[in-house]
């Protein structure tokens, strides 16, 4: 499925991977709405854009249900009726071991990621199922399959994300709304300061291999026209997605001994 022509919702779309897909979709044809928290990063989406006439900016918590739900007709009423939605909208958990991650901190990562795409999903769905034709994505992570020591609280909701995407295309399969979940590596923004996490550092340490956020875009974009369940961004979520399925208890060796030094 292609974005020309076409409504599509994006949350999380003031800053990394969520902006650049809203950017990329308005390049491809689409009138998108973008959400998020944060007025002025929205407000910065909608300065880059190629055709501003294309876009419409909305302020919303995901966190917050009624919010969320109301979004579907403030969408309608500027844009026309949602065909796609492309859920990015997520944050992590500061980088501890669980014993160390107190229980607001881990309400807030459940809230924002899970019930965050339970939200949005809900309020969506049933105005895609409207449609004669639509899509329905989610972002997990590479952290959504495999368990990274000091984002256990974080690798859950994406876990969690991941199933929800997948049993919601099973129960779909027989309608015209398609779907996809995203799994991102290693990607380029600046999740962590959005997140009010400071990342950690080790002297001495190459910085990792990053994907872009425009690269993600195109990626994410590509896979939904190829109609892709699974849409792996990045060659480190690639890889280790094919590690985990083949070696998983090898796989699980490795990112400890990657992380190890970052968590003391």
């Amino acid at each position: 499925m292609t974005p020309t022509d076409k409504t599509v919702v994006v949350t999380g779309g003031a800053n990394g991977i969520g902006r650049q897909v809203v950017l990329e979709a308005i390049r491809r044809g689409a009138r998108v709405a973008a959400v998020d928290i944060r007025p002025d990063d929205l407000a910065e989406t909608e300065r880059l854009a190629e055709d501003r006439a294309r876009i419409a900016t909305f302020v919303c918590d995901v966190t917050d249900r009624d919010a969320v739900a109301a979004l579907p007709a403030q969408i309608t009423e500027r844009l026309g009726p949602a065909d796609m939605v492309i859920h990015v909208a997520g944050i992590i958990q500061p980088f501890v071991k669980l014993a160390d991650l107190d229980y607001p901190t881990i309400d807030r990562v459940v809230r924002v990621n899970l019930y965050g795409t339970i939200h949005v999903v809900k309020a969506f769905l049933p105005h895609l199922l409207d449609r004669p034709e639509g899509w329905v994505a989610a972002v997990s992570s590479m952290g959504g399959y495999l368990p990274v020591p000091g984002q256990a609280v974080y690798g859950a909701t994406k876990a969690a994300v991941k199933l929800l995407t997948e049993a919601l295309y099973a129960e779909l399969l027989d309608t015209p709304v398609g779907v996809s979940v995203i799994m991102p590596g290693a990607v380029a923004t600046e999740i962590t300061a959005h997140s009010g996490v400071e990342a950690p550092r080790v002297e001495g340490r190459r910085t990792p291999r990053t994907t872009s956020p425009e690269e993600a875009a195109r990626i994410i974009w590509d896979g939904i026209r190829a109609r892709r369940l699974h849409i792996y961004v990045g060659s480190d979520a690639k890889l280790m997605g094919r590690l985990q399925r083949l070696a998983p208890r090898r796989s699980i060796h490795l990112i400890q001994r990657q992380m190890r030094d970052l968590l003391g």
